[in-house]
């Protein structure tokens, strides 16, 4: 059994649920698994402690989880068109497994949510998908085969995964999102099936 490392950061809950249909995706290809992880917020210092440990929701991620995954699905809000500080910091901080090449010739995917149908869905997925680039990772999009993208009235193009929240407030994706999201997850769980020992 492969696992696909699921990493996301999301604040009201609409990029979380969007992982679960992407991790519903992955669970579906016969042989690959979801594992569903997180970023902690970044803080100043002069605010209240992160938790070493969620609340609620996946847990957060390590090292290790990089190491082991046989393809990777990066998932973040919009912020001005670009991924979120947390997830930025985090992605900033893998030089090691850049310079080890861990992440070198596995699949790889992006998500996000916006509050407004036009809020930098594409420039946010991507600007997660340029350091995939630089780690030697194979971006998997969405092909126009799957019917969802033409007839989706809310998120999901050819970039990667994506959900419409009106006014930031937490909604699940609409049938045509989930369908999209899912279609990248099974995409990048069959990939990781065939890439895997592949390093290019």
């Amino acid at each position: 059994m492969i696992e696909v490392l699921v990493l996301y950061y999301s604040t009201h809950g609409s990029v979380a649920a969007l992982a679960s249909q992407v991790a519903r995706g992955i669970n579906s290809v016969p042989g690959a698994s979801a594992c569903l992880r997180t970023v902690p917020p970044v803080s100043s210092g002069l605010g209240p402690r992160v938790p070493a440990v969620p609340a609620e929701g996946a847990p957060y991620v390590s090292a290790e989880d990089l190491q082991r995954c046989a393809g990777l699905v990066l998932g973040s809000p919009t912020r001005f068109g670009n991924m979120a500080a947390a997830l930025k910091y985090f992605i900033d901080g893998t030089a090691s497994e850049w310079l080890s090449g861990a992440l070198r010739g596995k699949p790889a995917g992006v998500f996000t949510s916006s509050s407004s149908l036009h809020g930098g869905q594409e420039s946010t997925l991507l600007s997660m998908a340029l350091p995939l680039l630089h780690h030697g990772m194979l971006l998997v999009g969405i092909p126009y085969s799957e019917s969802a993208l033409s007839s989706t009235r809310g998120g999901g193009g050819p970039y990667g995964a994506s959900h419409f929240a009106p006014d930031g407030s937490p909604t699940e994706a609409t049938p045509d999102e989930a369908r999209i999201a899912q279609h990248l997850g099974r995409r990048i769980g069959e990939a990781a099936l065939r890439l895997q020992g592949w390093q290019g």
